[in-house]
């Protein structure tokens, strides 16, 4: 389990700490945005894929199960209480939440991590279009269902006004 925990789990959390700063940095946003981002723009690169792909009835079907998927994301961004201020009340909030989440689903988040690995080998179909719609399931899933688990548990970046009082708490959940 240490070989897992030091070689992936623990990269990963880095690589998503490091995008959710580099986000904030550039956006000014909160960093819990960056997961309902990420999700619509998988499902705009596999709506983009899906009109190559397919054509008639599949593709509109395609297309409405894709727009559904969005949904969720979109009314996160939109009418979500995700505060347009992040200050170190916020910081110091998404810490704790995410040192327990990094805590208590160590286990989930790899299991997911591999199952979505292996995921889009494991669907055979026997029609072409269904081929294709059960590649771009298990596409989204790969590409979304890993990275929000990883952004809610990865050390969240600290606000730009408060930055020294939360990067002594920083230091402490990297070492």
């Amino acid at each position: 389990m240490e070989f897992l925990n030091r070689h992936i789990d623990r990269p990963l959390l880095l690589a998503a700490a490091a995008a959710m700063r580099i986000w904030h940095e550039r956006t000014g946003h909160p960093p819990q945005k960056l997961a309902p981002l990420w999700n619509i723009i998988v499902i705009f690169i596999l709506l983009s894929a899906s009109s190559l792909l397919l054509d008639g009835t599949i593709y509109i079907f395609a297309l409405g199960t894709l727009l559904m998927l969005c949904a969720p994301s979109l009314h996160l961004l939109a009418f979500a209480r995700i505060s347009q201020d992040y200050d170190i009340r916020s910081y110091r909030a998404l810490a704790a939440r995410a040192a327990r989440k990094r805590e208590a689903e160590w286990a989930t988040r790899l299991t997911v991590l591999l199952t979505g690995a292996a995921f889009p080998f494991c669907v055979p179909a026997s029609d072409e279009a269904a081929g294709l719609f059960l590649l771009g399931a298990s596409l989204w899933f790969v590409l979304t269902a890993p990275a929000k688990m990883y952004f809610d548990a990865a050390e969240p970046p600290p606000p730009a006004g408060g930055g020294q009082k939360a990067s002594s708490r920083q230091r402490i959940f990297a070492g």
